[in-house]
């Protein structure tokens, strides 16, 4: 039987992926487009990656005590 973390952990990494690529795009395309949105897009990855990590933990700790 498949847990939640089976597929929040994927989605998780996928929004932190697609984050850092379009802020990576905006740092490189520069411009205003690039002076307004690429440090906030940097901010969110930093919080979509910790959101990922603890969803790992999480997970980890779900698993390993016998829930998955």
């Amino acid at each position: 039987m498949r847990d939640a973390f089976d597929l929040l952990v994927p989605a998780a990494l996928v929004l932190v992926t697609a984050t850092l690529a379009v802020g990576l795009y905006a740092l490189f395309r520069g411009g205003d487009f690039g002076r307004s949105y690429s440090n906030r897009l940097m901010r969110l990855r930093v919080v979509m990656q910790a959101i990922a990590v603890a969803l790992i933990v999480l997970a980890f700790w779900w698993r390993t005590r016998g829930g998955g």
